[in-house]
C-alpha cells in the first residue's frame, strides 16, 4: 500500500505555514482572485512566492486554485493571472472550468493541473478524459463511495492521481454546484461569494395566506433540512488506503491556524501510525477523536463513503461545537517569555494546553504577560496584540507550538 499525502487548506501566510509544520504534505491556497473562497483572507503575489518558498523548505508542496466558473469577462484577468503563476510556479493549480483549463495549458503548460471536485467528477471514464488531456490529478466529486472510488483507480492509468476529501464541510448540493447563494442573494457561489443559504432557518408560505409563516418542525429548535454534517474519515484511514487514493485532502480555507494545525496533525499521526502498526492506530483513536472534536465543527458524518448517505445521515439541527479557544502561536522565544499575537483573552494564573507539532499535548500556567513595551498586564483584553508571555510548568514551548484552552476553563 502506497501512503497518500495529507492536503490542507489555508487561507493566509500564516495559515500555510502552520499547515506545513503541523504535518501537511501540500497545501492548497487561493490567490486574491478566481478561486472558490472570495471570503478567505487568500494571497497577493509576493506572499504566495513566499508561502511556496516555505513550503519547499520543508518539503512541502503548494497547489494554487483557479477553479471558478469563468464568464467572458473572466477570461481576461485569468489570462494575466497565469502570467503571474508562470513567474511564481506552484506545484499545481486547481482548475474546474474548460476554458480556463484550456489558457492554463496555453499560458503554464509546465504547471501540473489538477481537476477541481467543482467538475463533478463521479466516474471512470470522466478520469480517462481528463488524463488524456495531460492532468495530473482529479479531485473525486464527494458522492463517491468508497466502492465507487475503488473501481475508478483500478480502471484509469497509475500515474493519474486521485485525490478525495476525507474532512470537513459537505455541500448540500451537487459537489459543491450550488445556486441558492446566487438566486437568493446575489452573491454567486460558483465564483466564490457563497452566503451558505443552505445554513439558514425555513418556513413555509402557502399561496392563499401570504404573509403567514408556517414553521417546519424537525425538533424544538425548528427546521435545517439543507444542514449537512462535517465530514469525518479519520477512523476509517485503513479503508482510505485501501483504494489507492492518493491524497486525502482536509476541507478548510476559511478556518482558523488551530483548526488547521489540530485536524492536520490529528490525521498525519493518525496516517503515520497506521503505516507503522494498525493495532496502535486503532489504540490511540480516542486520542484522534478529541482533537478533531475540539475544533469549531458540525456534527461529524462519513458522507457517502459507505453507500447512499440518507437524512438521518447528513442533516441535523444548525448545532455548533467549539470546545477549545485558540489563544496564539508561539512566534518566537526570548529570556523564558514566549512572543505570540494574542487570538482570545486570558490571563495571569489561566491554565494553557500546549499543542507540539510533534502530536504533544501539555499544560502550563501563565505566570506573566507584559506588552511590546515591557509593561506587566494582569489580563489581555485586546486582540491581535504581541505579548510577551512567561509560563510555569515542567517543560516549556517552542516556536509554532499553539496555545489553547477549553472553553470552559476561562
Amino acid at each position: 500500500m502506497k501512503k497518500p499525502e495529507i492536503l490542507a487548506p489555508a487561507g493566509s501566510l500564516e495559515i500555510l505555514k502552520t499547515a506545513v509544520i503541523y504535518g501537511a504534505d501540500a497545501v492548497y491556497i487561493g490567490g486574491e482572485a478566481y478561486g472558490l473562497r472570495a471570503a478567505a483572507r487568500n494571497f497577493d503575489k509576493s506572499e504566495m512566492k513566499e508561502g511556496i518558498y516555505f513550503a519547499h523548505e520543508h518539503g512541502a508542496k503548494v497547489y494554487v486554485t483557479a477553479n471558478i466558473y469563468a464568464h467572458n469577462d473572466d477570461l481576461e484577468g485569468v489570462r494575466e493571472y497565469f502570467s503571474e503563476l508562470k513567474e511564481i510556479v506552484p506545484d499545481a493549480v486547481i482548475i474546474a472550468d474548460p476554458g480556463v483549463f484550456t489558457t492554463a495549458k496555453e499560458i503554464i503548460p509546465e504547471i501540473p493541473v489538477h481537476i477541481s471536485t467543482q467538475s463533478n467528477n463521479v466516474n471512470h471514464e470522466t478520469f480517462r478524459f481528463w488524463h488524456g488531456l495531460g492532468v495530473q490529478r482529479v479531485v473525486t466529486g464527494r458522492e463517491l463511495s468508497l466502492e465507487d472510488i475503488r473501481e475508478i483507480r483500478s480502471k484509469t492509468p497509475e500515474d493519474l492521481q486521485i485525490e478525495t476529501f476525507v474532512h470537513g464541510a459537505m455541500c448540500m448540493s451537487y459537489s459543491g454546484r450550488c445556486l441558492m447563494s446566487n438566486y437568493m442573494t446575489g452573491r454567486d457561489a460558483n465564483k466564490g461569494a457563497c452566503t451558505h443559504p443552505c445554513r439558514w432557518s425555513y418556513s413555509l408560505i402557502e399561496e392563499q395566506r401570504p404573509g403567514e409563516y408556517i414553521p417546519v418542525f424537525e425538533n424544538e429548535r425548528g427546521t435545517f433540512i439543507f444542514n449537512s454534517k462535517d465530514l469525518c474519515m479519520i477512523e476509517h484511514i485503513p479503508e482510505l488506503v485501501s483504494t489507492g487514493i492518493d491524497s486525502l485532502k482536509i476541507e478548510g480555507r476559511m478556518k482558523t491556524a488551530l483548526y488547521v494545525a489540530t485536524v492536520v496533525r490529528a490525521y498525519r499521526c493518525a496516517l503515520d501510525m497506521f503505516f507503522e502498526s494498525e493495532s496502535a492506530y486503532r489504540n490511540h483513536m480516542p486520542f484522534f477523536m478529541r482533537e478533531v472534536e475540539s475544533v469549531s465543527r458540525r456534527k461529524y458524518c462519513t458522507g457517502f463513503f459507505f453507500g447512499k448517505a440518507d437524512e438521518g445521515s447528513m442533516f441535523y439541527e444548525a448545532e455548533r461545537t467549539a470546545p477549545m479557544v485558540y489563544m496564539g502561536t508561539v512566534q518566537a522565544v526570548r529570556n523564558g517569555s514566549v512572543l505570540i499575537t494574542q487570538k482570545n483573552k486570558f490571563s495571569v494564573g489561566d491554565r494553557l494546553e500546549v499543542v507540539k507539532p510533534s502530536g504533544e499535548n501539555f499544560y502550563v500556567k501563565v505566570s506573566s504577560i507584559m506588552d511590546e513595551e515591557g509593561n506587566p498586564m494582569e489580563s489581555c483584553p485586546h486582540p491581535k496584540q504581541k505579548l510577551f508571555v512567561g509560563f510555569e510548568g515542567d517543560k516549556e514551548p517552542e516556536e509554532y507550538d499553539i496555545l489553547r484552552c477549553e472553553e470552559t476553563d476561562l
